[in-house]
């Protein structure tokens, strides 16, 4: 069996008094697009930046290709790093930047140029070559960090929220630029984000961080289907929670349970075999292509449900504020936590 790309095993990190990583056991596929997701200050950047060796862990070991790097310096580590502003030098050229590491290497002129130039084109980036850093839009320069970071061949390369700094309309069409880039170069990706969409679009995994532990690490689909506890079922998308009296009386059963907002029907037909409850609805938020129903179901609970903007306008669905509805869902949606 060949070792994980990378091992980690009680990693931990204090500063002062401040537990920023507390004991934290990770395995990373070789060749995986693995994501640290979690809000801020939940430590997954401390943990990306003692892989890359620029924070010493207070305890644990961190190995990559099965060799403990724990005491290395950055410099001696098999990886590179892409952080959220570029970190480009503005007085070089896009060429000069992506031959910058390989020239501190001494790596001899024309392999250096070469392999600058096969890197710039696999990201598309080969006719900027000539250009500085300041006539680039946000997008070319990330492809340009990226460029720069892929030329040394590294075994593992580090984003810390790459995509950060990137609008809407452009931070989507770079998720899949990025993915693509990963499955051509074949090497392990570790991404650092806190947006959960953005998480769940790029990764083979996903471990979900909150006040320096891991609280769950699974594929996208098992962490939003099968979430391990409330924490992790509320950060990755949106869950309704349902736990004490109302869960006994809407489920027949005590504990703690999910159910996600477009697993619920509203105004289901009478014949469908569903559970059900009756509500009022509060709120009504227009998101375009779907509608967010807030149904108030007793006086401490109210449920979320998802519904398609396949018919009507959004005025029309603005008047259901205050209306008595019925919702459904199937008992198999309900996820035990």
């Amino acid at each position: 069996m060949t070792d994980p790309s990378i091992r980690l095993r009680g990693l931990t990190k204090h500063f002062g008094s401040v537990h920023a990583v507390d004991g934290v056991d990770l395995q990373i596929a070789d060749g995986e697009f693995f994501a640290m997701l979690g809000p801020s200050g939940s430590g997954k950047t401390t943990v990306l930046r003692m892989i890359a060796g620029f924070e010493a862990p207070t305890a644990g070991t961190i190995e990559l290709a099965g060799v403990d790097v724990t005491s290395r310096p950055a410099y001696d580590r098999d990886v590179n790093t892409v952080f959220q502003d570029y970190a480009l030098f503005p007085h070089m050229s896009v060429q000069d930047n992506v031959e910058y590491g390989l020239r501190v290497k001494k790596v001899a002129k024309a392999e250096r140029q070469q392999r600058a130039t096969e890197a710039l084109e696999r990201v598309q980036m080969s006719q900027y070559a000539e250009r500085r850093p300041s006539q680039l839009s946000g997008g070319q320069r990330q492809r340009v960090a990226l460029a720069r970071a892929l030329v040394n061949r590294p075994k593992v390369l580090l984003l810390d929220e790459p995509l950060g700094a990137l609008d809407l309309k452009l931070r989507r069409a770079m998720q899949i630029e990025l993915k693509q880039i990963q499955r051509d170069v074949g090497i392990t990706f570790v991404f650092v984000t806190h947006d959960q969409e953005e998480a769940l679009t790029l990764a083979d995994r996903i471990a979900v961080f909150n006040e320096g532990n891991v609280e769950q690490v699974a594929t996208p689909a098992e962490l939003y289907e099968r979430p391990v506890n409330p924490f992790v079922a509320g950060f990755v998308g949106t869950s309704n929670l349902l736990t004490g009296a109302t869960a006994t009386r809407l489920l027949g059963t005590e504990g703690t349970f999910s159910i996600r907002p477009e697993k619920i029907h509203l105004d289901p037909p009478a014949d469908a075999a569903l559970s059900r409850a009756r509500g009022i609805v509060r709120e009504v938020i227009y998101l375009g292509a779907s509608n967010h129903y807030v149904v108030d179901i007793d006086d401490h609970t109210s449920l979320t449900v998802e519904r398609q903007n396949l018919h009507g306008t959004s005025d029309q669905s603005l008047r259901h504020r205050g209306d008595q509805v019925e919702i459904g869902w199937l008992p198999e949606h309900v996820i035990a936590l």
